[in-house]
């Protein structure tokens, strides 16, 4: 039965996170009868969430074991301090993004003071394409990773860039400038600004999450928060390149 518990949880993926009973059934090839209560149990204990439409997506209980794995967990403590000394310096809302297949990954936040439309919560998965810590992420992303991403991008706002031409030159211009940009893609009202957080490996530099800081629209001086943002981001690659997970 543990094996079918765990084909039930491996249907869901970055691109079908939210799943009917009968999808379910199809997906894991598990009879719909033994999925409906394998479904009816896992949700009981908090490993899936049943939404008022009666699909199904993954609970929270497992977010809260996945913190506890060594990467995301050294991570995590590792850039606390710097994360606060951004929002500190700034006011503002503060995160933290791995790159998970197709998305981004919120693994921390620091809310910020002022109310601004943010939609990223911790454990949440947003489009790398539409957010600033996402392409940061996609910039430093294997070629497949961006084909895929670039094939069918989402449009989260009318001013989501979902051109693969455009975002193929705002990746290169990430790439050259060292941080990225966004205005109301992800969220109206929002602007964000993101740079990457490398450590140092046998191989060279690599990137490993991006932290970025998302503000009102209507603030315009934006770029003078990059040095802030660039001296955390080296801190964290610092104290993470000391770490043996991160070699």
């Amino acid at each position: 039965m543990t094996s079918r518990a765990l084909a039930v949880l491996d249907a869901f993926d970055s691109a079908s996170p939210r799943l009917s009973l009968s999808e379910i059934a199809e997906r894991s090839g598990t009879p719909l009868s033994t999925a409906h209560r394998l479904l009816g149990e896992l949700t009981e204990w908090g490993a899936l969430s049943r939404r008022a439409d009666g699909r199904y997506e993954i609970g929270r209980k497992l977010w809260d074991l996945g913190l506890l794995a060594p990467v995301q967990l050294e991570l995590r403590q590792v850039a606390a301090p710097f994360l606060l000394d951004v929002h500190t310096a700034t006011r503002d809302t503060v995160h933290l993004a791995v790159r998970e297949g197709h998305s981004a990954l919120y693994v921390e936040r620091i809310s910020g003071r002022v109310s601004v439309p943010v939609v990223s919560q911790v454990g949440s998965r947003l489009p790398l394409h539409a957010t600033g810590v996402g392409k940061v992420l996609l910039a430093a992303a294997p070629d497949d990773v961006v084909a895929a991403v670039l094939r069918a991008p989402t449009r989260a706002t009318r001013h989501t860039v979902i051109e693969p031409a455009r975002l193929r030159r705002q990746l290169a211009e990430v790439r050259r400038r060292g941080f990225a940009r966004t205005a109301e893609e992800m969220s109206l009202g929002t602007v964000s600004i993101a740079v990457p957080v490398r450590t140092e490996r046998a191989d060279g530099p690599a990137v490993v999450a991006a932290l970025g800081v998302v503000a009102a629209s209507h603030r315009r001086d934006l770029a003078r928060l990059v040095p802030v943002l660039e001296v955390a981001a080296r801190g964290i690659g610092r104290q993470l390149s000391r770490a043996s997970h991160f070699h």
